[in-house]
Parts: C-alpha cells; sequence; structure tokens
C-alpha cells in the first residue's frame, strides 16, 4: 500500500511512521523544509516536502496514495489565528488537493483531539453523539478541521479520531510532569479526571480506522478505557521514578496569571500557555471509546502503569531525565 503522512516528523506522526513500515507499506512523508526529522532520519520512507498551508505545493504530493493520514497541525500558537492557520485551512487544503488529485483514495484520515469536542459537562466521558463544545482556539481551531473534513464525506472515503491526552517515548508535554516529579514536585489545581491513550495504541486504533469500512465517514473516541484522577496519574509517574513530591496547590484563578508569564518567558511552545490554561481549569476530559471497540474491534493494549514505565525508561536512555 501507498501511504502519505503528515505531520510525520512528530511525536505521534513518526510511531505512526515505523509501524506502517513494518505493516509493509510504502511510505511517502510530507514535511517541510524547516521540519526536524530526527525521528524519522534513517527509515525507509520518501520526504515529500511541502507546506499544507500552500495548496498548490500539494496538489503533485496528494496523487497516487491509497491512504492519507493527515496529522499535520499545531497544538500550541501565539494567537488563534495561526491555530486556525494551521489546523483549518491547512487541511482544507490538504482534502482538496486530495479531491482534485487523488479521488481513488482509499481512506483520508483526520487525527483531531477530544479538545475539539471541549470537556465533559460532568463526570460521564464523552461520547460521539454529543455536541462539541471547545473551550480554547486549539479546540475550535481542529473542530473546524473536522467539520471541514466530513462536508468532504460523500466525496471520498474519511474517518476522524479524536484521541485524547496521548503519551509516550518522544512526548514533549507529559515529560514536562516527569520532570517536574523527577525533582520532587507534583502541582495541583484541584480534583480532576482524565482519559489517556499510549501513543502505540493510538497508532493501532488509527490504522485500524484507516482499513476498516465500518469507520468511512465516522468520528471515533480512542482511550484506553480508564478514567484517571490527576492524584493516580502523578503516584503512576512518581512510583516509577521513585519519588514522592511535594505538592503545590495552584488556585484556579492565578492559572491564567501564572500561564502568561510562562509564556513570555519561555516560548510559545511551552505546554504552559495561556491557551492550554483554557483546558486545565476545566475538571473533566474523558471520552467513551466504546463505539470503536463494538464497531472496530479497538482493544487497547496499554495501560497506565506499563505506559509510564516505558515512557520513563525512554526519557532515562535518552538522558532526558
Amino acid at each position: 500500500m501507498k501511504t502519505l503522512v503528515t505531520g510525520a516528523a512528530g511525536f505521534i506522526g513518526s510511531h505512526l511512521v515505523e509501524e506502517l513500515l513494518k505493516r509493509g507499506h510504502s511510505v511517502a512523508c510530507l514535511v517541510r523544509k524547516t521540519s526536524n526529522l530526527q525521528w524519522i532520519d534513517g527509515l525507509n520512507v520518501r520526504l515529500i516536502y511541502a507546506d499544507c498551508a500552500v495548496k498548490e505545493s500539494l496538489l503533485s504530493a496528494a496523487a497516487g496514495f491509497d491512504y492519507i493520514f493527515h496529522l499535520a497541525g499545531l497544538t500550541k500558537a501565539a494567537n488563534e489565528k495561526d491555530f486556525f492557520s494551521a489546523n483549518a485551512l491547512g487541511t482544507e487544503n490538504l482534502i482538496n488537493a486530495v479531491i482534485e488529485k487523488n479521488p481513488a483514495v482509499k481512506r483520508f484520515v483526520y487525527l483531531s483531539s477530544l479538545a475539539a469536542a471541549g470537556p465533559s459537562c460532568d463526570s460521564a466521558p464523552s461520547k460521539e453523539t454529543g455536541e462539541p463544545k471547545p473551550v480554547s482556539a486549539y479546540g475550535r481551531s481542529k473542530l473546524e478541521g473536522e467539520r471541514i473534513v466530513m462536508r468532504h464525506k460523500n466525496t471520498i472515503p474519511v474517518t476522524v479520531i479524536r484521541p485524547p491526552a496521548v503519551y509516550g517515548p518522544r512526548d514533549k508535554d507529559f515529560y514536562i510532569f516527569f520532570k517536574l516529579l523527577k525533582k520532587g514536585i507534583s502541582l495541583s489545581w484541584g480534583k480532576c479526571c482524565y482519559s489517556l491513550l499510549y501513543v502505540d495504541d493510538l497508532v493501532r486504533g488509527t490504522i485500524l480506522c484507516a482499513e476498516s469500512q465500518k469507520a468511512e465517514g465516522e468520528i471515533f473516541y480512542l482511550s484506553d478505557g480508564v478514567i484517571y484522577s490527576n492524584e493516580e496519574i502523578t503516584e503512576a509517574i512518581a512510583f516509577t521514578l521513585g519519588t514522592k513530591p511535594v505538592r503545590l496547590k495552584i488556585p484556579k484563578s492565578l492559572m491564567p496569571l501564572i500561564a502568561g508569564i510562562g509564556q513570555k518567558l519561555g516560548s510559545q511552545g511551552n505546554i504552559i500557555n495561556t491557551d492550554k490554561i483554557k483546558e486545565l481549569q476545566h475538571p473533566y476530559w474523558t471520552c467513551d471509546s466504546t463505539k470503536a471497540r463494538n464497531e472496530l474491534g479497538f482493544i487497547p493494549n496499554v495501560g497506565i502503569k506499563e505506559g509510564v514505565k516505558w515512557t520513563a525508561d525512554w526519557y532515562r536512555i535518552h538522558r532526558w531525565l
């Protein structure tokens, strides 16, 4: 199978590329001239230099593929315009190029986010039938990307995936919490609940969505099926690291101020930013992956105990910790 992956150089994209190669796919990676290729360097892939922000650069790039996995986008940005430029306009440019140059594609898979749906209004996990209510610029941009994709579901076969927080080797977001806990610091802003998914399970689920006829024209949540409190996540990481952290309580009213300071002192790629804080101020970020289990046979293999250990081992080996 000939397969194109956008965002291939990133955390999730590089893991997807590796698994596709193991399964015998001929993989092309759509990357920009400025992309850091360290995670796919040396792999048997073809590099296509293009930019989703420029439709003309995608016309030749989109042709001739059986499967297209669209993972490219921004998770952190300076403003809402940048989010929409990457996550909405970029998606629109790519899918229009596919429709024009590759209408026989077997599946176009868009990796969205739980942020597109927004937080659960209570302790009940979000389901695909619920009305999306994103609370961040990132979430709104990903939801618009979803809507663009689903508008074309009668023209080409498409699938949208909404994962929750994803962790594993190469991830830089969860790494911040590993690093703090390694130093014996645990940040707390009240009781919260989260769905999680280890990157290998997300990759398997993503490929399953691409290959299943039942996934055509559908939206799916993927998670490991367990709801974790922030205390349980902290305890799992601290146990793996062998630390007993001191809990620092942060009033929710101060979180935007702290995020603003952190954003000014750091870079726009910092997870502690004003847009992310809008999400963290909500206590429930959970989703129900029953639909994927019943319709696609998606069964996650990795729980938090194993996933956290393997992630920490990778951080140690690569001297991140």
